[in-house]
């Protein structure tokens, strides 16, 4: 590392010099002007670029002969490296289900839109700027849509009721959507160090954000698996000492989640650890319902199954939650 020694000038500037090499492999030239931004970590980010207009990074695809599934991989893929041009391109015409799959990915995805059009070619651009949502703002839209889904699956196991299920199911795209803005945010800022500074995120919270972000978009899908299984137990009964230590054992899973999140923000690590220890109770609880249901001699009892299984992962998501927490916690504690 390049040391240089600060020294006062006047009464009260002071001054440091810049490193010849750097300099010269830059270009800067007497008179130019030079960027300073503060980091959310104290650091100080020099930038000779502070003229230049905000650059487009820009990414073209041949979607000749492409299959449609293999195409929507890509395209997100493009999206969460940061790329806010695409460029979408065939020989001679774009196929109907290709065009199809494009005009999917723009609703599924937040910011990209079709900007231009023709037989052969179609263009995204991203119109959203990534900081309007910052990192802990989007992880906390993510809990809260993951806790609202799993409280409703839950409550249409208990009411049977179908149409609430598939309002479930339908939602976990929307924890996706933000889960891909926030891998996007992350490497974003990898790619950019003065990125996390608009955002006033640093890459250790960032990190953390993105592993939070990853293990709730896990819950959600768990979730959803609930919810597919509801609708299998449609006209099934189910004996009513299962279904109570059901809500029981999903009341411990979402709280252990509900904990350790608080934790989270709150930078809480006793809190972390109780949440850890009450995976206890979801233990006994589980033992007791996989007997219970052994026992059952319907066809509920696969489906049963089924859930009991994502109510645990749950509970397990939500101690993953808390280790990442305290890991975090000790490692920004000054």
């Amino acid at each position: 590392m390049d040391t240089r020694k600060v020294q006062k000038t006047g009464g009260s500037t002071f001054i440091v010099s810049l490193p010849k090499k750097w300099v010269n492999e830059i270009g800067i030239k007497n008179g130019d002007s030079i960027g300073f931004m503060q980091q959310p970590d104290g650091s100080m980010l020099l930038s000779p670029k502070i003229a230049e207009k905000k650059t487009s990074r820009r990414r073209i695809v041949n979607v000749e002969g492409m299959e449609s599934e293999h195409l929507l991989r890509k395209m997100i893929s493009i999206y969460m490296a940061g790329y806010n041009v695409t460029d979408l391109k065939a020989d001679k015409r774009i196929a109907p289900e290709v065009r199809e799959a494009i005009r999917s990915f723009t609703k599924n995805i937040i910011g990209p839109e079709i900007i231009e059009e023709t037989t052969n070619s179609v263009t995204l651009h991203d119109l959203v700027e990534p900081g309007d949502l910052p990192l802990d703002k989007g992880v906390g839209r993510m809990y809260l849509i993951t806790k609202s889904m799993h409280t409703d699956a839950l409550t249409a196991l208990k009411e049977r009721d179908t149409s609430l299920a598939e309002d479930v199911i339908a939602r976990d795209n929307e924890v996706n959507r933000l889960y891909w803005l926030v891998i996007k945010q992350y490497n974003l800022l990898l790619n950019d160090p003065g990125f996390g500074g608009k955002i006033g995120t640093t890459p250790n919270e960032a990190l953390a954000y993105l592993l939070i972000a990853r293990i709730i978009e896990r819950i959600a899908d768990h979730t959803g698996k609930i919810a597919e299984s509801v609708k299998q137990l449609e006209e099934e009964k189910i004996d009513k000492r299962i279904m109570q230590d059901l809500l029981e054992a999903s009341r411990i899973a979402l709280g252990i989640v509900e904990s350790s999140i608080s934790a989270f923000y709150t930078k809480n690590i006793n809190e972390c650890n109780k949440a850890i220890d009450s995976s206890k109770d979801l233990v006994k609880i589980r033992e007791k319902l996989l007997r219970e249901v052994a026992g059952t001699k319907s066809t509920a009892a696969v489906p049963l199954a089924y859930i009991i299984e994502s109510i645990d992962r749950t509970g397990s998501y939500g101690t993953d939650i808390a280790e990442t927490a305290i890991n975090h916690i000790v490692a920004t504690e000054k």
